[in-house]
């Protein structure tokens, strides 16, 4: 399995673009999977369903599983949150696993940055961030950012062909950060 993450402030677009990349991952033959980081409490499943109600009950955790899809939630309980190198060690064979989120990893990423955001762009201070995809004209033409490739949000078959070119094979020494 090789890796590669995706860097920016929320409201940047990170989800949209991954959201379009992975059919261009998969178009070229290859199985793609998501580890997506919550900075938020968050809910898989619904009150009042079987699942849900197990969970509140007290089990750690609950298998969900169906003729289309399974799903296992777990229950931290008050143990640490999963470090990425656990969270890729939980997943399935696949060609590529791509990272949402877990900013400081140091695994290979591509940061989206929008100035709308309000928020200072993260690669001058992440030697992990190859490559920006940005709607800002002035760091696609290699601006203050001459160090890294500039991709337009909307080129989703050149930023497939960058994470492509620049996954990391996993397992490997990850920083969990």
């Amino acid at each position: 399995m090789r890796v590669f993450g995706f860097a920016g402030w929320s409201g940047s677009g990170k989800t949209t673009l991954i959201e379009q990349v992975i059919p261009q991952l998969v178009g070229r033959g290859l199985a793609v999977s998501l580890i997506k980081h919550a900075h938020h409490h968050f809910e898989v499943d619904h009150a009042g369903k079987d699942s849900w109600r197990h969970r509140h009950a007290g089990c750690t955790e609950v298998l969900i599983s169906s003729g289309l899809r399974w799903a296992l939630m777990h229950e931290l309980r008050g143990t640490p949150e999963p470090t990425l190198p656990d969270a890729l060690a939980r997943l399935s064979a696949c060609d590529i696993a791509l990272v949402e989120g877990y900013k400081a990893a140091r695994i290979p990423k591509l940061e989206i940055w929008r100035a709308s955001v309000g928020k200072p762009p993260l690669h001058p201070t992440d030697a992990s961030i190859l490559g920006i995809a940005t709607d800002d004209p002035a760091l696609l033409a290699g601006g203050p950012a001459p160090r890294l490739p500039g991709f337009r949000l909307d080129d989703y078959d050149g930023i497939a062909t960058f994470v492509l070119a620049r996954a990391t094979v996993y397992p490997q020494s990850i920083d969990p950060s």
